[in-house]
């Protein structure tokens, strides 16, 4: 695993990875995403390209599924994750359409940073690396978007337990932090239906001249 070249300045390349290589060197498990998509999101944004971040948990266990991006399945993923299959239904009651699958890619290339707090997770062992100490990636990119305004995006408690690592922008203005129930459907309808978030963001982006994210590849 090569460190994404423009995040690499972040202490947690020095301080934190070499010890979670290694660990996952010696893993006799399969590991997911593969090697190659493990920073897929950093590789998809720069610092400086992010206007929202969507912060998951730990990559789908499911072989397959995971391609490096939170919530987001390779495109032939069917049925879709129950998760991503209750984010989508509040985008069609917040924006009237939603994808056709579940490849989230093309929300990254806006400037969409979808960040999991874990970015690996052995086959079949859902949190299974929980400990292993990714979650210090996580806090350093927080603090390092948030150096200028941007829209965070909560869900769930894990989530926004890192909320205390977004810093206030440099240049006096305000960030939108969008919080409410994780979309799992344990918890989507504890607050995450009809918390709207896509077209608060898309209003929020609009009000600062900057262009809305495009949620549903139309």
């Amino acid at each position: 695993m090569i460190p994404p070249a423009k995040w690499a300045h972040l202490p947690f390349f020095t301080t934190d990875f070499p010890t979670i290589a290694s660990a996952l060197t010696a893993e006799k498990r399969e590991i997911l995403p593969p090697d190659h998509q493990r920073f897929a999101a950093l590789d998809a944004c720069t610092p400086d390209e992010v206007n929202v971040v969507i912060l998951g948990q730990d990559p789908y266990p499911t072989p397959g599924h995971a391609h490096g991006l939170s919530f987001s399945v390779e495109p032939d993923v069917r049925p879709l994750p129950r998760s991503l299959n209750n984010i989508y239904k509040e985008m069609v009651e917040d924006l009237g359409t939603a994808p056709l699958n579940g490849d989230l890619r093309a929300w990254a290339k806006q400037g969409v940073l979808l960040l999991n707090t874990v970015l690996s997770v052995p086959s079949g062992e859902a949190n299974g690396h929980a400990k292993l100490g990714w979650q210090r990636l996580a806090e350093q990119v927080l603090h390092e978007v948030s150096q200028q305004p941007t829209a965070f995006v909560l869900w769930g408690k894990q989530a926004q337990a890192l909320a205390r690592h977004i810093s206030s922008p440099k240049n006096g203005a305000n960030h939108l932090l969008i919080e409410s129930a994780h979309p799992s459907p344990l918890s989507a309808r504890r607050g995450f239906f009809g918390s709207r978030p896509f077209s608060r963001i898309n209003t929020w982006l609009a009000a600062q001249g900057r262009p809305e994210i495009n949620w549903t590849n139309a």
